[in-house]
């Protein structure tokens, strides 16, 4: 059984969400980031940066979201197909490198410290509409990020997408995005890997 490391955190949801859909057992350690749990020794052992989320799997342990995705795809077989491995790999990178690390500056900044700093609060509201429109943008082509199957790099991005509410843009402007949110959203998978932590219901549009 797959030993979870993780909290309710859109990246905590993209690896319990892979799990659901690939159907490997797991059970859910979870790590409190209020209290510090990432700092602990033991978890730091395994994840050396103190980041949630970390697999334990037999005797292997593998750290960071977007590497734990292409490990259970391999050993899967599912969600990464080799004919289409660059497309996959462009748009996983996309989402490690640009949509979870703007948009979660965007949530420090306008979510947890409103009014603190307002350039930072302007800067990363642009940067997240701006990615969504470039999101919408690309789903305007495709059915998927990188093509016309669904594959780990929509498991990857649409968790910070699941937090639509909180970033004041209106998803529902965005037809393809909001579309690709919506269908991705009735995968009984996804719906039992949101609520891995007892989170509730996926948020509409």
């Amino acid at each position: 059984m797959i030993e979870l490391f993780a909290s309710d955190t859109p990246n905590g949801k993209k690896i319990s969400i892979m799990l659901e859909e690939v159907e490997f057992p797991y059970k859910v350690t979870p790590i409190d980031l209020v209290k510090g749990d990432q700092f602990d020794p033991k978890f730091v052992e395994i994840s050396p940066f103190s980041k949630i989320p970390v697999i334990k799997d037999e005797k292997e342990s593998v750290f960071g979201s977007g590497a734990i995705l292409i490990y259970l795809a391999e050993k899967s077989k599912k969600f990464y197909e080799l004919d289409n491995k660059i497309n996959i790999d462009q748009w996983l990178m996309a989402q490690m490198g640009l949509v979870g690390p703007m948009i979660g500056q965007y949530h420090v900044f306008y979510r947890f410290n409103k009014g603190k700093s307002k350039y930072s609060e302007e800067r990363y509201y642009k940067i997240t509409k701006d990615l969504y429109e470039r999101l919408n943008i690309r789903l305007s082509k495709s059915k998927y990020l990188a093509g016309e199957k669904y594959t780990i790099a929509d498991i990857a991005t649409w968790p910070w997408i699941a937090r639509h509410q909180w970033h004041d843009i209106g998803l529902i402007k965005y037809q393809n995005l909001c579309n690709w949110y919506e269908e991705i959203s009735k995968r009984e998978a996804v719906k039992k890997g949101y609520n891995f932590m007892g989170g509730g219901e996926i948020p509409k549009p």
